[in-house]
């Protein structure tokens, strides 16, 4: 999902950065967690993209309370981050059976 959000100068390297910090780190954890050679290894990666998810939602959401997001548009995209967050959580369920 592309997203175009407007931002003040001022929180050029701010918020912006932050989410896309936040964004960067779920895939790159994710990612370098599947080559390890233990579930628990890959487990813990799992962790770290799940915090930085929780991460992002609140950089969302902060977003959303300084009106640089249209309050429907940071709903759908908190929404989207939700379904992302229980995915994983998911995901480790099973890893961990």
């Amino acid at each position: 999902m592309l997203l175009q959000i407007v931002f003040q100068k001022n929180e050029e390297f701010g918020l912006k950065s932050q989410i896309k910090r936040c964004t960067v780190s779920v895939a790159s954890n994710i990612a370098e967690g599947s080559s390890r050679s233990s579930n628990n290894d890959f487990n813990r990666f799992l962790e770290i993209s799940l915090g930085s998810l929780y991460e992002l939602q609140t950089q969302i959401i902060i977003s959303g309370n300084r009106n640089y997001l249209e309050i429907s548009k940071t709903e759908k995209i908190e929404n989207k981050i939700i379904e992302l967050q229980r995915m994983i959580s998911g995901f480790q369920k099973n890893l961990i059976l």
